[in-house]
């Protein structure tokens, strides 16, 4: 990692915290997201996939990093606070003891920065495993949060559906949007590069601050086979997974290329079969495959990267996708690894700086927190990062409205009208999230 300037000023010194992480019966966690009480729109955390992950509310302990050094500086504070930390750790797994949920933004300019959020109460199952930990000051009895023992843990009330959801064009108009994919096509077929991913966003207001627990929840339900994260008010469902570090071993996920499935199963095998064999979808694959193994050798003593993708099959769409995994040949984070994967040929482009530059110039518009780092870690340095797509970032100053967010992989034989309808798909999960009635 890449160490602060000398002369930043640096913090206060962190208040001692006191973790204790202890069994709990698998039945009492086997829908994590109902343990989540009402609150703030920025208060839930979230890491949950097919049942499993882990879900915490209340703050022990925050802080935010902003600029080129943000990676360094939370690392460095996460650090520190696990390091004075007094830890009671009776189950002993990835996710046990203290644990801080992230999410990160895109690019270093952005006002939204870094933030990493150490919950008062996690809940965390893994198979038939489940625990429950608590975090608070050294000294105090117990923690803030109204869940101090594992008899405590109960399903909270169902959260309310949004009501009178409205949607708006973002930074660009469709037609705008698509005349900045032509240009970056333009840009591609001259040599200026390889690979450039547009994101577009859509404005959502809502009548009644946002309940992130009702996102979760419809997420969770329809897209099964993602991420579903929350981090200080950025919620989404993610298919792309970063990196996971675990007990010595680095694994990444990487997605690039994508269709867009009819609902019929024999037409749809035979889309597949189609993306399997697409040059321009293979071409924006390797691309993204190839920055991800770059960035991981350095860390790695051996490495896996498969020489084709398969075809990950979403409710919504389906994407070219490949496993690579390594052997971690040091110390180094998940956190400081999810910096040095970031940002990836799959939200970024190729070559890596003039693509940013093309991002800057044909979005107009921050993506904030949307294509960052999100995800946790725990005191060992283990823990899991997705890429924060499919997702949404709720107004810290009115949490009735949010910005939701989608991009799409440009490469020489891209089509303006097809990518807007790509980006259109994959708008889809939180459209339907923030629209959907009650089950």
């Amino acid at each position: 990692m890449t160490s602060l300037p000398a002369d930043r000023a640096r913090p206060a010194p962190l208040a001692p915290l006191v973790a204790r992480t202890v069994p709990l019966d698998a039945t009492l966690a086997r829908d994590l997201l109902a343990l989540l009480p009402a609150a703030g729109a920025t208060d839930a955390c979230s890491w949950v996939r097919r049942g499993e992950g882990l879900v915490g509310w209340g703050r022990a302990a925050a802080h935010v990093a902003s600029g080129p050094e943000r990676f360094a500086e939370l690392e460095r504070w996460w650090q520190e606070l696990v390091g004075s930390a007094v830890v009671r750790d009776e189950v002993d797994l990835p996710g046990t003891g203290p644990v801080a949920f992230g999410s990160v933004a895109y690019a270093a300019g952005s006002p939204a920065g870094g933030t990493l959020v150490v919950p008062e109460v996690v809940v965390g199952r893994r198979g038939d495993r489940a625990w429950l930990t608590t975090v608070s000051p050294v000294g105090a009895e117990q923690p803030v949060a109204a869940v101090p023992g594992p008899a405590d843990v109960r399903p909270q009330d169902d959260p309310a559906a949004p009501s009178g959801v409205a949607f708006a064009d973002g930074a660009l108009s469709p037609g705008a949007w698509t005349s900045a994919v032509a240009e970056a096509v333009a840009r591609i077929t001259a040599g200026g590069l390889d690979k450039v991913v547009l994101a577009r966003d859509l404005e959502v207001t809502s009548g009644a601050p946002l309940d992130v627990r009702w996102l979760l929840r419809r997420l969770a339900e329809r897209y099964d086979t993602t991420w579903v994260f929350a981090v200080d008010g950025l919620v989404g469902a993610t298919p792309e997974l970063l990196v996971r570090r675990e007990k010595g071993l680095v694994t990444s996920r990487v997605l690039a290329g994508t269709i867009r499935p009819t609902g019929d199963d024999a037409h749809d095998l035979a889309l597949a079969a189609s993306l399997a064999r697409s040059s321009k979808d293979l071409e924006e694959h390797e691309y993204a495959v190839r920055s991800v193994a770059d960035a991981l050798a350095p860390h790695c003593t051996s490495m896996n990267v498969p020489e084709s993708p398969f075809v990950l099959h979403l409710s919504n769409v389906m994407h070219l996708a490949t496993d690579v995994a390594g052997v971690l040949a040091d110390a180094t984070s998940s956190l400081a690894l999810a910096a040095a994967l970031h940002p990836s040929a799959a939200v970024c482009g190729t070559p890596r700086e003039a693509a940013d530059a093309v991002i800057t110039e044909l979005e107009h518009m921050d993506r904030g927190r949307y294509a960052g780092p999100v995800g946790w870690i725990d005191a060992a340095g283990d823990g899991e990062w997705g890429i924060a797509l499919r997702c949404g970032a709720v107004e810290p100053t009115d949490p009735s409205r949010m910005r939701i967010f989608a991009g799409c992989g440009i490469v020489a034989g891209s089509r303006p009208d097809d990518e807007l309808a790509e980006s259109s798909a994959k708008l889809v999960p939180m459209r339907d999230a923030l629209t959907a009635a009650a089950p």
